[in-house]
């Protein structure tokens, strides 16, 4: 036996040596995730974001844009951006003890400030700000500008939509987009395995970009959570996600998956409102039509980013996860992603009748209706349950997403195309 010290219980060497290890990769793996933080910029330099014309955009219309999306989306690096264009700027990050000292009074602060173009970084940690930013701007005339970021949807910061309206315009910042980084297939490929967050994507190999994934699935659950100030035990959410994991793409049963967790159905849905709210999770609405068909009610949940889906399901290579079971309900979640990015302003449901006719994606905008179907295929077949959900809801265009190098037509007004025909069609609509 190994005789320890007075202030611990006596280990076995083996006992200590197994610690010691783990303590060792635990201090390699920070490592890794330091020098994947430090040079992935550096190295790969900006990469512009669709989104950057619309906050410019948006200033025109509001004095205060908010930008709400996930952790590490790069929400801090657009921002800066924007406000190197602009000039005379200033950036608190709120995570800093020292930037929140700075607005013990705001009134002051602002004053102090004004004219300028002020960034304030994860907002949801100070909400009570909302209220004091009202004063400021209706006192202030339209001459200082504020840029807020946040890391949860405007419904879980409260304050701002009770306290801002019609002074605020809302915009959401998802990871990378096909869009942004090239349409060529081995970018495309890279980004449906390691999925779309700045530092997974860019990492120097598969094996950095799962290591900082890890990091960020970890940092989640134990620390952003708690700091929006719900006390959710890690352990159990972190299940919850991965179950949703191998539910991606079906209709969510909340009964069976708080029965598998020992809790409620109804506390379920409470934590996946959570994972919703803060962008980890989509449920994607049943389409609600005047059609006399029987229409599936439930949802379909879907973990937003493939890479932390790929995380999630223990899918560590492009191999791997084309002879994964997930395989195609994973291309359908990639599409959907990168649709709704580029069609914000069109309303997303999927359509299923209790006798089989289906269609993955149906988009709404005033009076017009169009369809997407998702096939991880290069030779797609389409079911007789499409062609039913088709004439049920008479779409006026018809989209078949398909991993195929051009498109061809099947049918009048339905089209096979591959993702990035598809969205530059959806950007001319």
């Amino acid at each position: 036996m190994f005789q320890g010290s007075s202030k611990g219980p006596i280990r076995p060497h083996s006992q200590l040596f197994a610690l010691r290890a783990r303590w060792f990769v635990e201090i390699q793996k920070q490592f890794v995730i330091a020098q994947i933080e430090t040079y992935t910029f550096n190295m790969h330099g900006y990469i512009e974001r669709l989104l950057e014309k619309h906050v410019n955009q948006y200033f025109k219309v509001f004095p205060a844009v908010a930008i709400l999306g996930p952790r590490q989306c790069g929400k801090s690096t657009l921002a800066r951006r924007v406000a190197e264009n602009r000039g005379n700027s200033v950036y608190l990050d709120l995570e800093t003890s020292a930037d929140r000292n700075k607005l013990q009074d705001p009134g002051l602060f602002f004053q102090h400030h004004r004219g300028k173009f002020v960034c304030l970084d994860e907002i949801q940690l100070m909400p009570e700000l909302f209220r004091e930013l009202r004063i400021i701007l209706d006192r202030d005339g339209g001459r200082t500008q504020i840029l807020i970021l946040g890391s949860a949807s405007r419904d879980l910061i409260r304050q701002s939509s009770e306290s801002l309206a019609g002074r605020i315009g809302y915009l959401e910042l998802t990871p990378f987009l096909l869009s942004e980084i090239g349409t060529k297939s081995d970018a495309l490929n890279r980004l449906w395995l390691r999925g779309a967050f700045p530092r997974s994507f860019l990492a120097d190999d598969d094996e950095l970009s799962r290591i900082w994934r890890d990091a960020f699935i970890r940092s989640y659950l134990e620390r952003d959570i708690p700091q929006l100030g719900f006390h959710i035990p890690a352990a159990t959410l972190g299940r919850l996600w991965s179950m949703c994991a191998h539910e991606h793409g079906g209709l969510l049963n909340s009964s069976k998956l708080g029965a598998s967790l020992g809790i409620s159905h109804t506390t379920v849905r409470k934590y996946l409102d959570l994972l919703s709210q803060t962008f980890m999770l989509r449920l994607l609405k049943p389409m609600h039509s005047n059609l006399k068909k029987r229409l599936v009610k439930s949802p379909k949940i879907y973990v937003r980013d493939t890479g932390i889906l790929n995380d999630l399901l223990g899918i560590a290579t492009f191999g791997d996860l084309m002879g994964h079971p997930v395989f195609g309900s994973s291309w359908e979640g990639f599409c959907i992603e990168n649709i709704l990015a580029t069609c914000p302003d069109w309303k997303p449901s999927f359509y299923r009748t209790a006798k089989g006719a289906e269609l993955d994606l149906v988009l709404e905008h005033g009076q017009h209706r169009i369809a997407i179907e998702f096939k991880a295929s290069s030779a797609p077949k389409l079911s007789r349950g499409f062609w039913a959900a088709k004439e049920d809801i008479k779409p006026e265009r018809t989209w078949v997403t398909a991993l195929v190098d051009e498109a061809y037509p099947i049918a009048p007004n339905v089209l096979v195309t591959p993702l990035p025909q598809l969205l530059a069609d959806l950007r001319e609509l």
